[in-house]
């Protein structure tokens, strides 16, 4: 994962704000999540449109533009379930800056981050990795240029790489890479089962196949990274 943001180009800049009553206003989101949307979100503007018109990159397949969207948080909270409504709602890849209000820069590390999950398009409801973020950055950071890509595809990979914890190995398609990161986080989960009842366990000869258990899962999540 590297701190990283954008400098969008000016000719994909669009900057709509977009009511965020319109994310759960169907009746298709929990009624827990609209009142995340209430409580968490100020203002959602979509800021940029990068597409074979705004940064002269073809499409691809079913990628022909990702979006560029910026929350503004009340308090610095954003649910990954209110980043789930979005994502839904909107059949083409986003990438988020969430922002928080400045009165809190002496409370974190900065007043921005970038996070996304990787989207895979196709019939019915599109396919969402977990969700990867950047920590919090000065608003004011310097950006970066958008990385060089042949098309698209390749420039949504280059742009989610950085959010992920781990990097991309020679060959490996940025949907490998999610199916990767989700088997680490699995793996992650059990691990941290097995600490809990290795450290409870009183009898000797389960303590030793809980610590056999765990060092297999271990050694799992070793190879996948």
């Amino acid at each position: 994962m590297a701190d990283v943001l954008f400098n969008w180009p000016d000719n994909a800049a669009v900057g709509t704000r977009i009511p965020k009553e319109r994310f759960y206003a169907q009746g298709t989101v929990p009624a827990g999540t609209k009142e995340k949307f209430v409580a968490e979100v100020a203002r959602i503007t979509w800021t940029h449109k990068l597409s074979v018109d705004t940064v002269n990159v073809p499409g691809v397949d079913d990628l022909v533009e990702i979006d560029v969207f910026r929350i503004d948080t009340k308090d610095g909270d954003l649910s990954d379930s209110i980043l789930t409504a979005i994502d839904k709602a909107i059949p083409r890849p986003l990438i988020f800056e969430v922002t928080r209000p400045t009165a809190q820069l002496g409370s974190g590390n900065g007043v921005i981050r970038m996070v996304a999950a990787h989207k895979q398009l196709g019939m019915g409801s599109p396919k969402l990795s977990g969700y990867y973020s950047t920590d919090w950055m000065a608003s004011d950071q310097k950006r970066s240029d958008l990385p060089a890509a042949i098309n698209l595809q390749v420039l949504y990979a280059a742009l989610l790489e950085p959010l992920t914890p781990v990097e991309m190995q020679a060959g490996e398609s940025m949907s490998d890479l999610a199916e990767r990161l989700e088997t680490i986080r699995r793996l992650d989960r059990e691990i941290a089962t097995l600490e809990r009842r290795l450290r409870t366990e009183v009898q000797f000869n389960r303590k030793v196949e809980l610590r056999r258990q765990l060092k297999t899962k271990q050694a799992q999540r070793d190879q996948e990274k």
